[in-house]
Formats: C-alpha cells, sequence, structure tokens
C-alpha cells in the first residue's frame, strides 16, 4: 500500500526520533564515566567534575522527557489530522469577533495566535522546570519568578506587534509572486534579516536587559587597544546584566560596517578576574570578526533559502500535497508549514553541515587569539568558563560531531597544545 506525504513525513520523524535518542543514550552513558578525560586531569578538579557530571546527568534526563513529549504532540498533530481541525476552527473564530472568514490574512493570523497559546501552554511546565528546578538546584538560576513571568508577557507582546506586518507581508508576495515568487521571497527575508540585526540590539534587546557602557579602567583600554591593533571600528562597549537571569557567561560582537559594538557579560567579569583571560576571549571573538566568519555563514544561510524557498514553489503547487496533510485549500502559511516537514531529513543534514562548518570556524578563532599571544590566558578562561558553567566534561563523538556547532573543552585544548609543539 503507498503512503501518503503526510504518514511519510510522520515516519521519517519517528526514525528521527530514534536515531537522537540513540545519540542521546549514547551521550549519557558517556556522561556518567566517574574519571575526567586525560587532557582535564589535573586541570579540572575532581569538586567541579562531580557538580558538573550532576547537573549534565539532571538536564539529560530532562532532555529525555521533554523530547517524548514532544515528538508524541508534534506526530499526533499530523497524523490525526489535528493542524486542519485547527486551521478551520481558527477561520470559525473569525465572524464571532465581526471580521471576514475568507480574508486569509486575518485567516492566519487567528490561526497563529491560536498556535502561540497552544505553545505557551504546553512549553511552559518544562520552561518552569528547567529554570526553577534543574537551574536553581545547581545554582545558575538567578530570575524571580515574576522577571520570568515579565519576559515571557514580553516576548508575547513582540510577537503581536511584529508578527502580522511580517506575516501579511508573506502571505502578499506568495498571492502575488508569480513565476519569480522565491526570488521575492528570499529578497524580502534578505532585507527583514538586516534590519532586524540592526534593530534588535538596540531596540529590542534592551527591552530584556540593562547595557552599560564599561567603566574606565585596565580591562577597557586593553580591549580598545586590541580593537584598534585589529583595526576594528569599535563605536562602543557594554557590560549587560546577564547575571539577572543566570549565571552562565558569554561575549559577542555586533553592528555594521563602522559600527561596531563589543558586549560583555558580567558574569564574564566576575569569573574571569584576571583581565588578560577577559581580553583572550575577546581576541577570540575578534578572530571570527577578522576572518570574515559571520559573513560566511549569513552567506551560506541565505544560499540554503534561496533553494529551500524554490522548493517551496512546488509544494504550494501540488494539491495532492495539501489533501495528504487534510486539507481542501491552499493557505500559504500551510504550506510553508508542509514544506519544512516535507524537508526535514535535508534540514538535517543541513543543520550538520553547518556544525562542521562552525566548529572549524571556533578552531580557527581560537588559533588567531594564539598568534595574539593569548594561548595562554584563553586556556586559562576556556578551563575556568567550563568549571564555573559545570559544561559536560566526557562527551560521546557521534553525538558531539551531530549537535554540537562548538568544539568540547578537549578538543580546544588539545588543538592549543598541539599548535605550540607544532611551534617548537
Amino acid at each position: 500500500m503507498a503512503f501518503t506525504c503526510m504518514e511519510a513525513v510522520v515516519g521519517f520523524m519517528l526514525l528521527m526520533y530514534l536515531f537522537e535518542t540513540y545519540l542521546d543514550f549514547r551521550q549519557h552513558a558517556a556522561l556518567k564515566l566517574p574519571t575526567l578525560p586525560k587532557t582535564l586531569q589535573g586541570v579540572i578538579s575532581q569538586e567541579k567534575f562531580k557538580k558538573s557530571r550532576a547537573y549534565c546527568l539532571d538536564k539529560s534526563h530532562f532532555h529525555f522527557v521533554h523530547e517524548f513529549v514532544t515528538i508524541l504532540i508534534d506526530a499526533a498533530i499530523l497524523f490525526f489530522g489535528i493542524l486542519p481541525w485547527f486551521w478551520k476552527k481558527s477561520g470559525n473564530f473569525l465572524p464571532l469577533a465581526g471580521l471576514n472568514k475568507e480574508n486569509e490574512i486575518l485567516h492566519t493570523l487567528s490561526f497563529l495566535a491560536g498556535v502561540m497559546i497552544w505553545s505557551q501552554v504546553t512549553d511552559l511546565p518544562f520552561s518552569l522546570y528547567s529554570t526553577f528546578v534543574i537551574e536553581a538546584r545547581h545554582g545558575f538560576n538567578k530570575q524571580t519568578i515574576w522577571l520570568f513571568i515579565r519576559d515571557l508577557i514580553k516576548g508575547m507582546c513582540l510577537a503581536i506587534v511584529l508578527g502580522p506586518p511580517f506575516v501579511s507581508a508573506i502571505i502578499w508576495i506568495v498571492q502575488e509572486g508569480g513565476p519569480y515568487l522565491a526570488v521575492y521571497l528570499w529578497s524580502f527575508l534578505f532585507v527583514l534579516s538586516l534590519v532586524m540585526m540592526t534593530i534588535y540590539p538596540i531596540l529590542i534587546a534592551p527591552l530584556f536587559n540593562n547595557f552599560t557602557p564599561l567603566p574606565d579602567g585596565e580591562l577597557r583600554l586593553k580591549i580598545e587597544k586590541l580593537a584598534s591593533s585589529l583595526n576594528f571600528p569599535l563605536k562602543k562597549l557594554f557590560v549587560v546584566d546577564g547575571s539577572t537571569r543566570s549565571s552562565h557567561s558569554n561575549a559577542y560582537l555586533y553592528g555594521f560596517f563602522k559600527n561596531k559594538r563589543i558586549v560583555l557579560y558580567d558574569t564574564l567579569i566576575q569569573k574571569c578576574k584576571n583581565d588578560e583571560e577577559i581580553v583572550a576571549v575577546i581576541a577570540h571573538e575578534l578572530g571570527h570578526w577578522k576572518l570574515n566568519h559571520t559573513m560566511y555563514s549569513f552567506i551560506a544561510v541565505h544560499i540554503l533559502t534561496s533553494f529551500q524557498f524554490g522548493g517551496y514553489t512546488l509544494v504550494r503547487n501540488s494539491t495532492d500535497i495539501f489533501r495528504s496533510f487534510g486539507f481542501d485549500t491552499q493557505p500559504v502559511l500551510i504550506g510553508l508549514i508542509i514544506f519544512q516537514h516535507t524537508v526535514i531529513p535535508f534540514q538535517h543534514l543541513v543543520s550538520f553541515g553547518l556544525n562542521l562548518v562552525s566548529r572549524s570556524f571556533e578552531f580557527q578563532a581560537d588559533a588567531f587569539a594564539k598568534k595574539l599571544g593569548y594561548r595562554s590566558s584563553l586556556r586559562a578562561c576556556l578551563v575556568k568558563l567550563q568549571e564555573e558553567s559545570l559544561s559536560a566534561m566526557n562527551t560521546d563523538w557521534w553525538y558531539s560531531a551531530y549537535h554540537y556547532s562548538y568544539p568540547p573543552l578537549v578538543e580546544r585544548l588539545v588543538a592549543l597544545d598541539e599548535a605550540d609543539k607544532k611551534e617548537e
């Protein structure tokens, strides 16, 4: 008996779940190992190793439950025709609000409002447990329940403000695009991504965190000197209050052309009290900029997006595919959802490839910082951040290769040390 497109999609979803669960079990077994890998012996304290092991095993157990519930819900939504049922119900709501049921944009917005409510309801228990049980148990959560709720409300408000114009534009482009639909969609997404990259750090990120200038002092002088030596057009240097939500650390760059900014998490400054270690982290980030990693990633993503939109135009014109999912009409948004499900195999391959590229970029950025003379400081800071974040010390190589966009600490330290040996 021939399978429908929907049944094939659900079948592949289940196969991928089984494969990824197998990888999760491999990683879980690695996390249970009682000893540190040789590279980290004498580098990571036994006390930190035990805490890391407990934290990672807690997250692993939680991950098994979350993924199991997620695949059950996603498969049921497709297999039992809940998606077309929900689409019809969201349309029936419009006349009750005095709106035109036949207007596809209004119908789509009604559908998305329901999806947003549903996703919040189903995901909220997991978010609460992850934040206020697991993260709190291991000393990472700094949020109050009020701050958590406030962030949730802000996120929903942003979706309500930004979502309708974006969705309306997509539907209009698809309806009017004609033979150049894929080109128009790609152009719209390209411009939108540039706009969001510009306004997000300036208008949206400050809604959730406070960004203050890094105070004058040795650390600021060293960062400015490093940026100047690399001709990095540093416009502003900020500290963000990441400690209000978590004790995890980070640093990043953003901005276009001559308007670049560097942001340090306050937790990074607290953990790496040695200025040279913090500067080493910035040297690593500047390595990404100097080596054009961000630009290459941006171009790669948009090339892949262009291919995806080309594929979407084929799905868009196939009534049989829509019918296999239970639809007797061909709404734009539903076409996008169906398309995303039908290209799951391609997406997994692309994700794996991008992870390999990202890991390569991390090694290159580490090597860049080392060439600037920050090998020892970067090494010390990587170890310290690994300890303080209680990240996994033992990793399964299959799991790591498939999931990690950053190399494990062991691999980064080996790469830094091997570079030294070659020079000697």
